[in-house]
């Protein structure tokens, strides 16, 4: 009898298999690759060009300050936490490394072609040996007139121990050989306060906008022998340090959470070292000295070819020259609000939808400030994240309680690197007798809404403001995010609840309306997403479309995958970190996805469904993170008028899906590669598509 073969059942699909994943590590760092990118991109003006550049380099700073800190962290403790991906902590440093490494490589080859491009227009950035003997007399002036005041060289001997060497800090190491031939150490700090790049005298064989600069630590150098008079200086280089500045903040622990954060925000500076960058000449006697004293061993250390702190090339952003930069644009006024209208009566009509930067973020200043001086408002209560320096709507605030209205303001103090202005801005609340909130223990309150209560007859009515970004008028300009304006009743009885949890006690456990983490935004997310599969299951179009900066939380991911094996269309539209793998056969074939990094910061969070025709889109703060769903306090608003919504789906999210210019497609490996237009297609570019589309 001849023997049977039996067919071996196919393996069953586990999206638990680490392959699945991302390393979310990576994944930031093939963000900064994708900046790099526009700093290489010849289609960009030069100006641009340099400003990303700054940006790779402040991007980069954090990333170790933060993300490579935490990893050492674990190493030291023992506690080997890992992703989805499972690579644990030292491999992942490991392959850190290998990327930063090229990422610095690259920065410094494109800042070398920049310098060429901008010197054909005036702008020379020299070393101290390439200067004229006029420039050199000039440099020698501002030297010894602005510079050397300011100085303050450190020697290193058993009198005087090693000095603290702050977080961020661009140094000058030097070897001092004294009278009797013993060589010392000694340390100078690049002052951070005066220009990093230091304009000399202009070269006359140019226009009158043409200017030479020098970067001041090599200025310092070439005058050292000034600061240590009688002694031989054998050698100088310069280091940079990187400590780490993630804090640990005990809030059930604390008796005052502001006290508690502003400690933090001062122990910041003495970190441990988590990179040291040195200029490549570096000798190891000079390296020694600095190893010793920072605890740091090869695995911290990056010799570097060129300037370091790439962050201070924003001097230059600052030149008065239109003709390297993008052509400037004034955000438009809001046209659902007449000239001289009451801004109140303009949201009774009807709900409003501002796109930043498009259009003005100034209805939401005119807003707090109409709630301040109108007599029929009796409170304003808000939530502050990031509102930076100078800012009009802590003003706002200030003048409501002036004109004697009931303010109440949620200021965040744990915004990683905002604490220090968030921290002075809420005491000069409470010096004003506002009442101030400092969030809830264990969560970051990261949700953007304004509640304005208003008499009118014999009702009380709410009007409410939501948003995307942060109350900051300065990133309003710079970032792409949606702001809501509504009077609607079941939205102001939630944004009610909403802020009695964050300025007392409640238990309140949904909400009609809005999507709250961690109270039921995860849960409905998860459902609308669970919506789309039962939908492709019977036979109907499913479609999901979400635009985040991040998307890292894995049972959001493992969703996504089912939805894709259900026949689920699967857009994503992630600017940054994407944990998700797209593309891949029989599991994320359906999925793609997206990253848009242009003149302006995509920052707006979208969430689309098209449930069966019934379509559902909603609005907000939260990316698909586990530290936004789970540690947070989020809002997404929903958008039921069905102009609007199809404002968002055919005038936004169409517009972004369609770039071919600034558009990059994640590929299966974690990789983007840049969308080519197709034969004979347009060339889109989506942020200048909607630029013009406004005007």
């Amino acid at each position: 009898m001849p023997r049977t073969t039996r067919k071996k059942p196919a393996p069953s699909l586990s999206f638990d298999d680490p392959e699945l994943y991302v390393n979310r590590e990576l994944s930031l760092l093939e963000f900064q690759r994708r900046v790099l990118e526009e700093a290489q991109d010849a289609s960009n003006p030069l100006l641009e060009r340099v400003k990303f550049l700054s940006i790779l380099g402040s991007n980069l700073d954090e990333f170790f300050m933060v993300r490579v800190a935490g990893l050492l962290n674990q190493l030291e403790s023992g506690v080997l936490d890992t992703g989805p991906e499972k690579m644990p902590p030292a491999q992942q440093l490991e392959a850190i490394r290998a990327v930063y490494e090229q990422l610095l490589v690259g920065s410094h080859e494109c800042l070398r072609q920049l310098c060429g491009e901008l010197e054909k227009d005036g702008i020379c950035i020299r070393s101290y040996d390439q200067l004229t003997d006029e420039q050199k007399t000039a440099a020698s002036r501002y030297f010894e007139e602005s510079l050397f005041p300011v100085l303050t060289p450190l020697a290193v001997d058993p009198g005087r121990p090693f000095p603290h060497i702050s977080n961020l800090s661009l140094n000058l190491s030097v070897l001092i050989r004294d009278a009797e031939g013993e060589e010392r150490f000694a340390r100078i700090k690049v002052p951070p306060s005066l220009p990093q790049l230091v304009p000399l005298q202009r070269p006359t064989r140019r226009a009158s906008k043409a200017v030479t600069y020098i970067w001041i630590e090599q200025l310092i150098r070439a005058h050292v022998t000034n600061l240590f008079p009688g002694m031989d200086v054998v050698e100088s280089h310069f280091f940079h340090v990187t400590r780490d500045a993630e804090m640990a903040i005990q809030e059930i622990e604390a008796d005052d959470l502001l006290e508690t954060v502003e400690e933090g925000v001062r122990q910041r500076r003495f970190g441990s070292v988590v990179r040291l960058e040195v200029d490549f000449g570096m000798p190891d006697s000079l390296l020694d000295v600095l190893r010793t004293n920072f605890e740091t061993d090869d695995s911290e250390l990056y010799r570097v070819k060129g300037p370091l702190a790439m962050s201070r090339l924003r001097a230059l952003l600052s030149l008065d020259r239109p003709d390297l930069k993008d052509r400037p644009f004034s955000p438009l006024p809001l046209p659902q609000i007449q000239e001289g209208e009451d801004i109140f009566s303009a949201i009774r009509r009807g709900d409003i939808l501002v796109h930043h930067p498009y259009y003005s973020f100034q209805p939401v200043v005119d807003f707090l400030r109409a709630a301040a001086r109108d007599p029929d408002v009796l409170a304003i209560k808000m939530t502050l994240y990031r509102v930076g320096r100078n800012s009009p709507v802590v003003e706002a605030l200030l003048e409501a309680n002036e004109e004697g209205k009931q303010v109440a303001v949620v200021v965040e103090l744990k915004a990683r690197f905002d604490e220090e202005s968030n921290i002075e801005w809420a005491r000069a609340l409470e010096r004003e007798g506002v009442h101030v909130v400092y969030g809830l223990v264990g969560l970051k309150v990261h949700a953007k809404v304004a509640l304005v209560i208003r008499r009118e007859g014999a009702m009380m009515r709410r009007y409410i403001h939501m948003s995307t970004g942060n109350y900051n008028a300065v990133t309003a300009h710079l970032y792409t995010d949606l702001g809501f304006f509504t009077a609607n009743a079941e939205v102001g009885e939630d944004a009610t609840h909403l802020f009695n949890a964050l300025t007392g006690y409640s238990a309140k456990s949904d909400y009609r309306k809005l999507l709250v983490a961690p109270t039921n935004l995860r849960r409905r997310v998860e459902e609308m997403i669970s919506r789309e599969i039962d939908h492709a299951k019977a036979g109907k179009e499913a479609k999901i479309i979400i635009k985040v900066n991040s998307l890292v939380d894995q049972r959001i991911i493992k969703l996504l995958y089912r939805a894709s094996c259900a026949g689920v269309q699967v857009d994503l539209l992630a600017r940054g970190v994407c944990c998700l793998r797209p593309g891949l056969k029989g599991v994320s074939q359906n999925i793609r996805v997206t990253s848009i990094v242009g003149r302006f910061l995509e920052h707006s969070r979208i969430f689309y469904f098209l449930n069966g025709g019934e379509e559902e889109v909603y609005l907000g703060s939260a990316d698909m993170m586990p530290r936004n769903i789970n540690r947070r306090v989020e809002v997404l608003f929903p958008i039921t008028k069905p102009a609007m919504l199809r404002q968002i789906r055919d005038r936004l999210l169409a517009v972004y899906l369609e770039d071919n210019v600034k558009a990059r497609r994640m590929n299966s490996d974690g990789t983007y590669s840049r969308v080519q237009p197709a034969k004979g297609a347009r060339p889109v570019n989506s942020q200048l598509a909607l630029l013009r589309a406004k005007r």
